[in-house]
């Protein structure tokens, strides 16, 4: 295998943890009463019907995160209406507190290996916003950052993996690609790009396939 290989992530719930895993955080730094977010995501389908019809593609993931922001929003008395607003108030000032321990373990390998890294993202700054990405752990490790926040080509269009793919210079067997969304990883088969659908619950395992991928 040649070593010009690259670890292509998405970021949100690969790099970060989820929102879901988080609600502790959230709640402690709004002030909101311990167990007031009951939305649990892919943790527990069965406590969040909006997330379900997210997963049948009855609305999107924006707007799934959208709807979120405000019902967040509404429960401290003010009107969200955008997922950085969301973001940046709920754990914005800590980013250490966002990035998963098994991605930070795996970014670190991945470079001291000489590889490279990528994050092909439909929504970083939208979400998170410019700042808190400029003071993201580890961010300065990413050879290539595609951001559909400003190419507004979103995955799953074939469009959004060719770029990052002519970014890097590197043949698309020679990545791997890795994303926790069905439809996103629809698209990567699509483009022949090789891939790891990532499960946000086991984290770990999603991280080993990926390395073992890239003969780590």
């Amino acid at each position: 295998m040649s070593r010009e290989r690259a670890l292509i992530l998405d970021f949100g719930g690969v790099v970060t943890r989820t929102l879901f895993e988080t609600h502790d955080v959230t709640e402690r730094t709004l002030g909101l009463t311990p167990g007031s977010l009951t939305w649990r995501g892919p943790f527990d389908p069965a406590s969040d019907p909006l997330w379900v019809s997210m997963q049948n593609h009855e609305i999107s993931e924006r707007d799934y995160w959208l709807a979120r922001a405000g019902e967040v929003g509404r429960l401290v008395g003010e009107d969200w209406t955008d997922m950085q607003t969301f973001v940046r108030r709920a754990r914005g000032a800590e980013p250490d507190l966002v990035l998963r321990p098994e991605a930070r373990d795996a970014i670190l390998k991945v470079k001291a290996a000489g590889l490279k890294l990528a994050i092909l993202s439909n929504e970083l700054d939208l979400f998170y916003g410019v700042e808190f990405r400029r003071r993201f752990p580890l961010i300065e490790r990413f050879d290539v950052i595609v951001d559909a926040t400003y190419t507004k080509i979103l995955k799953p269009d074939p469009r959004a993996y060719e770029q990052v793919l002519a970014e890097l210079g590197l043949a698309r067997e020679s990545c791997v690609f890795v994303d926790d969304q069905q439809k996103n990883i629809d698209g990567a088969r699509a483009v022949a790009l090789p891939f790891v659908h990532f499960d946000v619950t086991r984290p770990a395992e999603g991280y080993a396939q990926a390395l073992a991928m890239l003969g780590l």
